[in-house]
């Protein structure tokens, strides 16, 4: 009987020598799902709906998209169902998402989430949460020099004279990430047009072509001569085009449906995110809490210029800006190139660690200027700074 025992473990051993071994760094297979604030018809969310396409075409990966869904437990229960379908790796793209995809992420920890513009994964705690920004305020930036660059062509030309060269924007909300953003673009108009000036207005909506374009006309109609704007329909560029205003736009070319007026637009390529993100969870890779995309590493991007519009020599100047930027060899928002009640900043305490109390906690100025998106990737930028008016304040 003993000899029969020894036989028969001696087989066992030989045959699980023979099998092969699991190995643990074996791919994962992905499966993804998509959560969007609304649809194709939002330059914003186009953004995103095309970056997730070309990302897991390029990777194989299957994929769900779940469309309009409002920054409400809409979120959560769209996570749940792109869970119970399989997904393994979710992504959100609005702000207001992100206190719903936390609430899953807690109750589902083996699937990865990873959210667009948020604030508080590096502060969560939660190890399958995570976000996702890039460097905007250098694309905004590169918008404002080809505005300056048309400003200046205008007042040439006498079309203006310096005093009136005033831009308007049109932001969705009063918003770090938007402040950031319209006080970017108004730092590259200003590098280019000393003279120049902004009126801000707010729609209070990320999404709403009625109120976008009341809001054009609002600045027209104050004198302003050249629009941008942080929102996500054309209900702004039309307005432009139907009375001749030059525009610098966000997210995507208007070069189509705005001819004569549409001069370039700056967008974040989320594509390189959503690759890494995916290639993270299929190798079985931390994926970090924040990452933040730059220029330099092309997640920041310009549309094609529209010569029409554009004031000559736009091209060359922001390819030359453009690689200033790239190589740290200017920065937005240098210290010495604004002022706040008259007065540089030679410090600034920013509430870097969302904990919803809006407390400041992070010195952000030093080195002569203020390092934004640099201690997590969503702005923090959220000063009022000389030149730049609030109509709605």
């Amino acid at each position: 009987m003993k000899k029969i025992f020894a036989l028969l473990l001696a087989l066992t051993m030989i045959f699980a020598l023979a099998a092969p071994a699991v190995s643990a760094d074996e791919p994962t297979t992905v499966k993804a799902g998509f959560i969007f604030l609304h649809d194709e018809t939002s330059t914003y969310d186009l953004n995103f709906i095309n970056a997730a396409k070309e990302a897991c075409e390029k990777l194989g990966v299957e994929y769900i998209f779940k469309t309009n869904i409002p920054e409400g437990q809409e979120c959560a229960d769209a996570a749940e169902e792109l869970i119970d379908e399989g997904c393994n790796f979710i992504f959100a793209d609005s702000f207001g998402h992100e206190s719903f995809l936390m609430q899953v992420a807690k109750d589902y920890p083996e699937v990865q989430f990873c959210h667009a513009t948020g604030t508080q994964a590096h502060t969560a705690g939660l190890a399958n949460y995570h976000n996702g920004f890039a460097s905007i305020y250098e694309g905004r930036f590169l918008g404002g020099i080809a505005a300056g660059m048309k400003l200046n062509e205008m007042i040439e030309s006498g079309e203006i004279t310096a005093d009136q060269a005033k831009v308007g924007y049109i932001g969705a909300f009063p918003y770090a990430e938007v402040k950031s953003g319209y006080t970017s673009f108004f730092l590259g108009v200003r590098y280019i047009c000393p003279s120049a000036t902004m009126d801000v207005t707010f729609t209070n909506s990320w999404y709403d072509p009625t109120l976008e374009k009341e809001g054009a006309i609002k600045l027209i109609y104050n004198g302003c001569v050249l629009l941008s704007e942080h929102a996500d329909s054309m209900g702004a560029p039309t307005e432009c085009e139907a009375n001749g205003i030059p525009f610098v736009f966000y997210n995507g070319s208007a070069a189509n449906d705005c001819p004569n007026t549409f001069i370039v637009a700056s967008r974040i390529d989320w594509a390189p995110y959503m690759e890494y993100a995916m290639t993270c969870v299929a190798e079985g890779k931390e994926i970090a809490a924040d990452w933040t995309g730059t220029i330099a590493n092309g997640a920041v991007k310009l549309t094609e210029i529209n010569e029409k519009a554009a004031a000559a020599g736009t091209a060359e100047k922001l390819d030359d800006i453009e690689a200033l930027l790239a190589a740290g060899e200017i920065q937005v928002f240098d210290t010495a190139t604004w002022t706040v009640d008259g007065k540089m900043l030679g410090e600034y305490m920013a509430d870097v660690d969302d904990m919803g109390d809006f407390a400041p906690d992070t010195n952000v100025i030093f080195d002569g200027y203020f390092h934004e998106s640099e201690f997590r990737s969503a702005p923090y930028f959220d000063i009022d700074i000389d030149g730049i008016t609030n109509l709605d304040a």
